[in-house]
């Protein structure tokens, strides 16, 4: 299992309120410092949400806890009983993590409509209009860039970055929830000439997210289908419409 299934996997049981108090009382603290967790979380959390309000709450039956309490006191005290209840209860954490995983993952799977549905609706909620500078030095913007959310679509302009003979400017994306390393957005070649790109393929919560790469490479892109050479940052902030 990699990192990255590791990290979407909590981020799906913090959704839906599976982990133990240790695990989620870390979660805070870890949602600050990495903002591909915050994301998986708010991605999960859109998935979700319309399961949420389509389950009516039901009520436990009364005394359940204490008939828990009761059978947990009872293995226990029984020989042997403290160290098979440490080792079931362990396993019984593990399969209850990977039962939340999938139903997550089907319960998403059939709320698709709804989602897609509901995600249009929710997506106003955030700021629409991003851009994003490729300093070139302390005085010279190398690019300018700025993303639609709402129609997804993506603008950049060459501005003070010099293109060598025989080599061109590739755009790239990159996300630890993407995976697979940075990702071509296409060339940007002409100066003063708007390249736009469609973002549709990618989550609103990624690209706000996302940190955007304007690499030098040969003429025709990279060879390589990632960045070759030298690479200019940059990650979108909200501006005004």
């Amino acid at each position: 299992m990699t990192d990255l299934t590791d990290m979407d996997a909590l981020a799906a049981e913090y959704v839906l309120g599976t982990l133990d108090a240790a695990e989620r009382a870390a979660v805070p603290a870890r949602r600050l410092r990495d903002p591909a967790f915050e994301a998986a979380i708010v991605v999960w959390e859109r998935r979700l949400a319309p399961l949420a309000h389509a389950a009516p709450p039901v009520e436990p039956p009364a005394g359940l806890f204490a008939k828990i309490e009761q059978r947990v006191a009872a293995a226990e005290s029984a020989p042997g009983g403290a160290g098979n209840i440490i080792s079931i209860a362990d396993l019984q954490r593990r399969v209850k993590r990977w039962r939340s995983v999938a139903l997550a993952a089907s319960a998403a799977a059939a709320s698709l409509l709804v989602v897609v549905g509901i995600r249009e609706k929710l997506t106003p909620g955030l700021p629409q209009n991003y851009v994003a500078v490729f300093q070139k030095d302390d005085a010279s913007p190398a690019f300018l860039m700025s993303v639609d959310l709402a129609s997804r679509v993506l603008t950049v302009r060459r501005v003070a970055a010099e293109v060598p003979e025989g080599k061109t400017y590739q755009l790239w994306i990159a996300s630890d929830s993407l995976g697979a390393g940075p990702q071509s957005l296409g060339l940007v070649e002409d100066r003063n000439v708007d390249v736009r790109r469609a973002l549709q393929k990618f989550d609103p919560v990624i690209v706000q997210t996302a940190l955007f790469g304007v690499s030098l490479e040969p003429a025709g892109g990279s060879p390589t289908g990632k960045p070759t050479g030298p690479v200019f940052h940059a990650k979108l902030i909200p501006s005004a419409p």
